[in-house]
């Protein structure tokens, strides 16, 4: 197993590192499509794929007159080892098509690198896996270019060479050669394209104008117009972005409106796009006059658009408060800060008062303050015991005055670990009281109510968190136990020895009144064990605990953490080894509810990295609200789980590394000057079942633009608690450097092509510094972006899994039980038989699961029409659920596309008709089961069961009531994506020509990129 740095970097791997050498040749990168037709005609060695398993390498060529596709060596005759171009239908993406399916080595074949060609009247396919993803995009492109001009395609490609973008080109050279001399200056060629693209270096710019002089014999360095076209299309071409603009445009040389819409909606998952928006989009990033004028996005201009934050990783709806702020405290995890005031280790380390305002400016809203006796009647903040230096606990409180709530105005909460006298507590009284003034919250908690207020009440206001006085002392001063972090510390560094710090007596410690009533909803208690605090503590009573002592109770007893976190705040504290200052892993705590992980917040790294990463998914307001199973009163949730969650659909997340962008030398690294040989990991955090990493190939010699089109598969069992990182390293034999990562939660994904911005070991965005990627998530029901289309893979009838309930042993609680099997047998039949017949209509359209069905239908609208363009099949969009119509004599082929839809349909038009009254008999069962909750101690006492069976029956029904909460859910939302998936089929024919004329229905809208959930009944209680 490999070891990890405090940056997250890898040490020690078992694994065995991959090089890769891009396969384009060095010389010349792919910008057109000529490129691809030169490529072609050179001719490629491809692995041609066969049913039996069997695999022929050949080599293939474009014939020069472009009308034939051929391969050699074959036993075929040379005539017949080829394909004529105008009998291909379709060029398709990775492994597609039965063969592919079917093949004994398919999982050994990267998808990426796979594609086949469709062709003749019964459809047969040619299947073929290129040396690279490189490869297979020049020939699927090049082929996708044939097929759409045909004989044609030699006026095409000599009437691209002077088109929009060389105009433009051309224009800027002109703009800068004023005097009309023809050639410009080699500084201003360099800045003018540096201007253009920031993220190129001088040195390379100039290197290829060099290159290119020296290929000509030229002396001098004057720069023609010529040559500044040229080296503008080499260095500021991205092919992976050429590839995608070809798959969508309809000229295969820009996007018109239409064009970028079908790519915002089918790829993007973009809603209510009219020509309207996508002209927006094209002023917005187009650099061409021409392009603006005329409504066309080029290469520069769709690579500006994808390179935008319009098109981060990151979903804007979360830049801002989108969370329900109306829960009480425990339901949120909380940002929080350990010893705030170091700003280097935890032993021999400076205090500052810009440890406070650094975290506060991050969104903290837990900070500590270890306060003791200072000279001059003034208290101080430091840690005890240690050589840690002094500040003034005034100039802090001062700060926080200042500071509380620049990045969030939800609650501040002041941890106070007080080791003062009696007279510098009633200093700090007054310097808190002074400054901080009706900001603290001193109301008394309600005993009538059961939990804790709501962020939302709190707005504004700042907690303190210390101990407090019993309500029976009724002088000016008390007696309380002490809470001492720093003690604990220094016997661990041997200060003290062993045998003293294991008969160490509870310290106790005089506590002033006044200082006593600033404590309201946050009184620090000591925890015994889950069973006496359950009994007796009272909703405003928080315990602290260590590390250690927290990851014996996540690993002993996750299920009772978990509902203890449900009621009560859980603070945990870093262990005093830690005098380093490094940190925990949070996840180990926020998985078993634990509202306040206190983190090193001087100190970057992984850990701080998933801790900065998690809090962005709130406006970085400092709260997250827990997943509801977490939160709700009756739920099972175990956080050590291994397996998938019960009630919670799993989620299939697909990424694809497709390519870096301007990576950076890793800092301090010397040995191999500038040049870097960039891997990516993906790697998972979440509960231990959804923990996992994969790493792409290693990129040589190239941290400018290098190509890794990697896809990585990962199954997501609690989407809610699952963050994504990115890290990109520098592999080195020395030991792999660091260049930049990106943490991101699950929930705020955004599916689709996307840039991630690469951030340093401290968190700085790295200029230019960027991957591209692909994302798709699949299986996904709920609790998120519905805009995430969700279907799982398919599952035949006989090996169907259906969720099971557990026998509690009461025999008037399990016959309620019992009458909820069928319901849950008719749900999951209901989904899976939808999700089935979805998954073949996909596969019969030849995309992967994967796709959505507004992509199925644009991949099969060119099969539905004719040799004179009128349609073979046209969609009647006249009633709710389309049907296709076909019009005349249709190969067999189209037949069973149009056979496999129709009983799409069916299942489609089975779960919208069925899924109500099931949902409504699972809900009924939920709350006939609930009617026993509060008395079901005393009802499995009276049938005989006892400690142990009790204990177990209590589990059981926890258990059930979560199963049967997941079930209603899971077909609430099968029954929600099934609505957007007729209203993606309805859209897509419209927009494709392919419906009935007459039948296109006012009141179908478009897609959303929103799902709504169904709404429920006023009386509907779900047993919350």
């Amino acid at each position: 197993m490999f070891l990890k740095s405090q940056d997250g970097t890898k040490q020690k791997r078992e694994r065995k590192k991959t090089v890769s050498f891009s396969s384009m040749p060095t010389e010349k990168k792919i910008s057109s499509a000529s490129d691809c037709i030169n490529s072609m005609v050179e001719g490629s060695e491809l692995k041609k794929v066969r049913s039996n398993s069997r695999i022929y390498h050949r080599y293939f060529l474009l014939d020069a007159d472009m009308q034939s596709l051929r391969w050699e060596p074959s036993k075929k005759d040379s005539e017949k080892a080829k394909i004529d171009i105008k009998s291909i239908k379709e060029v398709r993406t990775g492994k597609n098509t039965d063969i592919f399916r079917s093949n004994g080595i398919s999982d050994q074949i990267s998808e990426d690198c796979a594609f086949s060609v469709i062709y003749g009247e019964n459809y047969e396919s040619l299947d073929l896996v290129a040396n690279s993803a490189d490869v297979a995009n020049i020939w699927v492109t090049g082929l996708r270019y044939l097929i759409s001009y045909g004989k044609h395609t030699l006026d095409m490609l000599e009437s691209s060479q002077d088109n929009m973008r060389t105009s433009w080109v051309s224009q800027m050279f002109s703009e800068i050669d004023v005097d009309n001399l023809g050639h410009i200056t080699l500084c201003n060629a360099v800045q003018c394209i540096r201007n253009l693209n920031p993220g190129l270096k001088t040195s390379k710019i100039e290197l290829k104008f060099k290159e290119l002089h020296k290929s000509k014999d030229k002396a001098g360095t004057e720069v023609t117009k010529e040559e500044f076209v040229e080296v503008f299309h080499e260095l500021c071409t991205r092919p992976e972005i050429y590839f995608l603009l070809v798959q969508f445009s309809s000229n295969k040389e820009f996007l018109d409106t239409k064009d970028l819409m079908m790519f915002l909606e089918a790829e993007q998952g973009v809603a209510h796009i009219n020509e309207e928006i996508s002209l927006e989009i094209i002023h917005k990033y187009e650099p061409s006059k021409e392009g603006q004028e005329k409504g066309w996005l080029s290469i520069d201009g769709f690579t500006n658009y994808l390179m935008s934050p319009d098109c981060y990783i990151f979903d804007p709806e979360h830049k801002k408060v989108c969370q329900d702020m109306k829960q009480p405290l425990s339901h949120y995890f909380i940002n929080s800060s350990h010893n705030t005031y170091l700003i280097e280790d935890q032993f021999r380390g400076p205090s500052d008062i810009t440890g406070y305002i650094r975290a506060l400016k991050m969104g903290c809203r837990s900070v500590e303050l270890d306060v003791w006796d200072g000279p001059d009647n003034e208290p101080v903040i430091y840690t005890g015991h240690t050589m840690t230096s002094q500040i003034v606990f005034r100039s802090v409180i001062d700060i926080i005055n200042q500071y509380a709530f620049f990045a969030s105005e939800y609650p501040l909460i002041l941890c106070l670990e007080n080791h003062c006298s009696i007279k510098q507590q009633k200093v700090m009284v007054q310097h808190m009281k002074k400054i901080l003034g009706d900001k603290l919250y001193t109301t008394s908690p309600n005993v009538e109510e059961s939990y804790l207020p709501s962020p939302d009440v709190l707005k504004g206001k700042i907690l303190i968190k210390a101990k407090k006085l019993s309500s029976n002392c009724s002088g000016v001063e008390g007696d309380v136990t002490d809470e001492d972090e720093g003690a604990e510390m220094s016997q661990r560094t041997g200060k003290e020895n062993v045998e003293q710090l294991n008969n160490v007596p509870v310290k106790r410690f005089q506590l002033c009144k006044e200082l006593s009533e600033l404590v309201s909803i946050c009184k620090s208690v000591q925890f015994k064990e889950f069973q006496v605090s359950f009994q007796v503590q009272k909703y405003w009573e928080v315990c602290s605990f260590n590390e250690v002592l927290a990851s014996k109770y996540a690993n002993e007893n996750p299920g009772d953490f978990v509902n203890y976190n449900k009621r009560f705040l859980a603070r945990v504290f870093p262990s005093p080894m830690r005098i380093d200052s490094s940190n925990m892993n949070p996840q180990d705590f926020w998985k078993c509810g634990c509202q306040i992980v206190a983190m090193n917040f001087q100190t970057p790294g992984l850990m701080m990295d998933l801790n900065i990463g998690w809090f962005r998914q709130n406006g970085n307001c400092g709260y997250v609200l827990r997943p509801a199973i977490m939160r709700e009163e009756v739920s099972f949730f175990s956080a050590n789980t291994k397996d998938s969650v019960p009630g919670v659909s799993p989620q299939l997340l697909h990424i694809k590394i497709i390519s870096g962008q301007n990576f950076p030398k890793p800092k301090g690294s010397g040995a191999k000057g500038d040049v870097v040989d960039p891997y990516v990991y993906v790697e998972i955090h979440g509960i231990p079942a959804d923990c996992a990493e994969q790493r792409t190939k290693t990129v040589n010699q190239n941290g400018d633009a290098p190509i890794f089109d990697e896809s990585f598969e990962f199954q997501i069992n609690l989407p809610e608690l699952a963050m994504v990182r990115f890290v990109v390293l520098d592999d080195d034999y020395i030991g792999d450097e660091f260049i930049g990562q990106y943490t991101i939660p699950f929930e705020c994904l955004q599916t689709g092509y996307r840039h991630v911005p690469l951030q340093s070991l401290t968190g700085e965005v790295l200029a230019h510094a960027s991957l591209f990627v692909h994302v798709a998530i699949t299986n996904r029901r709920g609790g998120g972006k519905p805009h995430k289309r969700g279907l799982s893979v398919r599952k035949g009838k006989k090996s169907r899994e259906y969720a099971s309930l557990r026998t509690l042993w009461i025999k008037t609680v399990d016959e309620v039980f019992k009458n909820a099997q069928p319901p849950i047998r008719d749900a999951t039949d209901l989904r899976e038989n939808m999700q089935n017949a979805v998954v073949s209509f996909k596969e019969l359209c030849g995309l992967s699961s994967v796709a959505n069905l507004m992509q199925c239908m644009l991949a099969v609208s060119p099969r539905f029409l004719g040799p004179d363009n009128t349609p073979l099949v046209v969609l009647n969009l006249s009633e709710q659920y389309p049907t296709m119509e076909l019009q005349g004599i249709v190969p067999e082929v189209l037949k069973k596309i149009v056979t496999t839809y129709d009983t799409m349909i069916q299942s489609l038009k089975a779960l919208i008709e069925n899924a109500d009254a099931v949902y409504e008999k699972i809900v009924h069962c939920q709350k006939a089961a609930m009617e026993f909750h509060e008395h079901l101690h005393s009802i499995g006492t009276k049938e005989g069961l006892k400690e142990r069976k009790l204990q177990k029956a209590v589990e059981s029904f926890t258990w059930n009531i979560t199963i049967l909460k997941g079930q209603a859910d899971l077909l609430k939302y099968a029954k929600n994506e099934t609505l957007e998936n007729l209203k993606q089929i309805h859209y897509a024919a419209v927009s494709c020509g392919l419906n009935k004329p007459g039948t296109e229905s006012a009141d179908i809208q478009k897609p959303r990129r929103s799902l709504e959930v169904i709404p429920e009944k006023a009386n509907d209680e779900t047993g919350e």
